[in-house]
């Protein structure tokens, strides 16, 4: 029974371990998903930067593109790494978890040898037949006789199970060195990745500042093209001002023109009723002095009473003053506010209006790529995609405008309630002013930069007259 007692905490040990185990393991088991679909990601957007690099490599000059598509993998790929030493991070915990549960089992290993040792011994010792039947002959009573045999039994029994136990711990001992051996076989080539990736990193800044250095050699060039750019966007903004105050007005005076109809209506029917009223008083009265005229020609000239006063004419009230319009008149209709929070609903859900590309411009003021003093403002974002990919709407909504502005391409503006959508640099158009699109509808087609050797695609969003980050709305990639 002593040995019973020594192996009690083992295998509760045995049994409870695993389990605190696994629960640990669920838990890094979701973080590494995590990381895998992200390495995923990154890995995928640094293809896609390769792509757009070979693209505008195709160019006889080095182009603001080439130096974009080369920071952008350079920003990727230190992503990447910084992934991959994450995952690093994680193997080496699975690393010393298994060092661990390898001197954890190898001591239990140890423990239950010795103690199957002194079991054999003992056995050996007590071999003999005579000895045990002896141990059980030689019992005071019937009930400490069958005690002694069960006791035998139960001891060869243990017996049985330390063996047993031997085995398995010394399996899930191989078991675990083994698992140890290929967590630092993948330590090694995750190492191997990291160190590749880290040289590939180095000779991309080397690309970087190359083309950077040659681009710096044609500064009064890039300071011509940011200023004509800068030109043809701002005349993109009044465009797009106009047709928004626009709408503003139509929908300001739709509300005016409706206010002044609910009134006039209002007015009728109070006139009509104000006409009822009178008419219904004025019978009144006359079946008055006509009762009070008989019942008089009845009496005699002494009993007569006084007549009736009439009843003047209660006051006309006051027409009702003007209801207050809505705050928004671009959300006058029942329509157009549901169109407004629909759209609200989907911020940061908005499809892209193209099948495949990367961001190239960024929504805001910010540094030229080149020249860093100069700070070089965008309404939107400008999105590089293949040449003459199809263009779409990113929501439901009508067509407003659809104009070519010079140096910006076709320009179309969708209204969703409040907000418009914009979309610049179009190389062909397949809709026009009036026209309803629904979301993922092909609009038109992305132009071509010829010294970029891509397309490019320009979105734009509005709140009423108020720009807003087309990042926040449509979603991540």
């Amino acid at each position: 029974m002593l040995y019973l007692k020594k192996i009690i905490p083992f295998v509760l040990m045995l049994w409870l371990v695993p389990a605190t185990l696994a629960a640990q393991n669920n838990g890094q088991q979701q973080s590494r998903e995590e990381l895998e679909r992200r390495k995923r990601e990154l890995q995928k957007e640094i293809d896609d930067a390769n792509e757009q690099l070979k693209e505008t490599k195709k160019s006889t000059r080095e182009s603001l593109g080439q130096l974009r598509a080369l920071r952008d993998k350079i920003t990727l790929r230190s992503r990447l790494i910084n992934n991959i030493n994450e995952e690093i991070n994680f193997i080496n915990g699975d690393i010393n978890t298994a060092l661990r549960d390898v001197k954890t089992l190898q001591k239990d290993l140890d423990t239950l040898k010795a103690q199957y040792a002194q079991l054999v011994v003992y056995a050996y010792k007590n071999r003999s037949s005579y000895d045990m039947m002896n141990f059980v002959f030689s019992a005071q009573s019937f009930n400490d006789a069958v005690k002694r045999f069960q006791y035998l039994k139960q001891y060869r029994e243990y017996r049985r199970r330390q063996a047993d136990n031997i085995v398995t711990t010394q399996e899930q001992l191989n078991h675990k060195i083994q698992n140890l051996e290929n967590q630092r076989i993948k330590r090694s080539d995750v190492l191997k990745t990291e160190q590749d990736q880290r040289a590939t990193l180095e000779e991309d800044k080397k690309e970087k500042d190359e083309v950077l250095s040659k681009l710096k050699g044609r500064e009064k060039e890039l300071v011509a093209d940011i200023n004509q750019r800068n030109k043809d966007a701002q005349k993109v903004q009044a465009a797009i001002r106009a047709v928004i105050r626009r709408e503003i007005e139509e929908a300001r005076r739709k509300a005016i023109e409706e206010e002044a109809a609910r009134r006039k209506a209002a007015e009728e029917k109070r006139r009509r009723d104000e006409e009822a009223r009178k008419a219904a008083l004025a019978a009144a009265e006359k079946a008055k002095a006509d009762a009070a005229a008989a019942n008089n020609a009845n009496k005699p000239a002494a009993e007569k009473p006084a007549p009736t006063p009439v009843k003047p004419p209660e006051p006309t009230p006051e027409p009702a003053k003007p209801v207050a319009r809505t705050e928004n008149v671009l959300e006058a209709t029942p329509e157009a506010l549901a169109l407004s929070e629909s759209f609200e609903a989907n911020r940061g859900k908005l499809p892209w209006p193209v099948d495949a590309g990367n961001i190239i411009e960024h929504f805001g003021i910010h540094q030229h790529a080149v020249m860093e003093h100069i700070q070089v403002p965008s309404d939107g974002i400008v999105i590089a995609t293949n040449k003459g990919g199809a263009v779409k709407s990113i929501f439901d909504g009508e067509v407003k405008s659809v104009v070519v502005m010079p140096g910006s391409g076709y320009v179309i503006i969708i209204r969703h309630g409040q907000y418009f959508t914009t979309y610049v640099r179009l190389q062909t158009t397949r809709v026009k002013k009036g026209d309803m699109v629904k979301t993922g509808q092909v609009i038109g087609t992305a132009s071509t930069n010829d010294i970029e050797n891509t397309g490019e695609v320009e979105l734009q969003i509005w709140k009423g007259i108020n720009k807003q980050n087309p990042e926040q709305w449509i979603r991540r990639r």
